[in-house]
């Protein structure tokens, strides 16, 4: 048997309320719900797309602005050290002119036209490789601590106080190390170099300032140390406390856990901590002005003097005889502009690629 079962339609119409019925009520038949002060705001304030589209191009206008001003900077240095590019090339970074009568290289004469640009790049890698050389192990060993050994309530102070090194402005720790570090190199350390290792050759120079690569080495050495330090600490703290906890479970020590657990995890990442630090140090003007003796020489001995690209600079440009002196220097700031940016980035690459999608956590 087929029983037919009629049609019910049903007309969208029905269910609007027509204009002049009332409002509908609460389940209580109170009237309508409250209305939050936000929500009011957002119903009166009409459409924000306009806002909205402002908002976004000021951001956009923000980020590209770095750009913009990195790209005016190098244009304006390139554009400045036309005179050098014509005249000397590349061979102004690696070559040098010789005296006919003493057959000494003249590095840097601007009395008499002779520039180059290799004795500065010599004492800059100099001396930031001897604070890469004293800095990397303290602040590696200091990181290790404050994350691995340190007591809970002594972490935060000595942190804050590792820091505080990188918030001390370069004329002061210049200032400290012209009237405390150098002359305690003088009286002491320098002979005492000279005594022991001065058949080697590196300390072979009998410099009674107490000025030199070293003393330069040093003082860069304290002012890239919290740099280096805040770094490592924030890659081993990314490390996954499950590798810890692993390695111990196997029955390591706790120096094989941070060997093996730790810093085999993290050691990209600290790469790139002591490459930004020798980009600090690569940049670093007047702490380096003040102790590095600003001679335009070039000396096997680590206690002569020297001088350093930023040395150079600050030294001379308010004071640049012609317009193909002045050059020269802003070819050298154009140098070191460059390499400094390329060290950078590539420090920030390696640190972001331990620190990737590690949650930030409070120390």
């Amino acid at each position: 048997m087929i029983v037919h079962v009629p049609e019910i339609h049903f007309s969208q119409a029905q269910f609007q309320p027509e204009s002049g019925s009332p409002d509908l009520k609460t389940p209580g038949g109170q009237g309508p719900p409250d209305v939050s002060d936000v929500r009011r705001f957002l119903l009166s304030r009409g459409n924000s797309a306009v806002a909205d589209r402002g908002f976004h191009g000021l951001m956009v206008l923000c980020a590209l602005s770095i750009f913009g001003i990195v790209a005016l900077i190098a244009t304006e240095l390139v554009l400045r050290s036309d005179l050098v590019w014509k005249k000397f090339g590349f061979a102004f970074f690696y070559k040098a002119d010789f005296d006919s009568y003493t057959h000494l290289p003249m590095y840097w004469d601007p009395v008499n036209g002779h520039f180059s640009a290799l004795p500065f790049i010599y004492g800059t890698l100099v001396s930031s490789f001897l604070a890469l050389l004293m800095a990397v192990p303290l602040a590696i060993g200091l990181a290790i601590f404050l994350t691995e050994m340190c007591p809970r309530a002594l972490r935060s102070g000595l942190a804050f106080l590792t820091e505080l090194l990188a918030a001390i402005p370069s004329v002061i720790y210049g200032l400290w190390a012209v009237t405390v570090l150098v002359p305690l190199m003088r009286e002491y350390i320098n002979p005492w170099l000279m005594k022991s290792l001065g058949w080697s050759g590196l300390f072979s120079d009998d410099n009674p300032t107490g000025l030199g690569f070293l003393s330069a080495g040093v003082i860069l050495a304290i002012m890239i140390l919290p740099i280096i330090s805040s770094l490592t600490r924030e890659v081993m703290t990314a490390v996954p406390y499950s590798q810890r906890e692993a390695v111990l479970a196997l029955g390591a020590t706790r120096w094989e856990m941070i060997r093996m657990g730790v810093l085999r995890n993290a050691r990209i990442g600290i790469v790139g901590a002591v490459i930004l630090g020798l980009g600090r140090a690569l940049g670093e003007t007047m702490a380096v002005t003040m102790v590095i003796g600003n001679t335009p020489e070039i000396r096997h001995s680590l206690l002569a003097n020297g001088s350093s690209m930023a040395a150079v600079i600050a030294n001379e440009f308010s004071e640049a005889s012609d317009d193909l002196h002045r050059s020269a220097l802003i070819e050298i700031g154009l140098a070191l502009f460059l390499v400094t940016i390329v060290v950078n980035a590539l420090a920030r690459f390696l640190v972001w690629a331990v620190t990737r999608g590690a949650p930030a956590q409070v120390h």
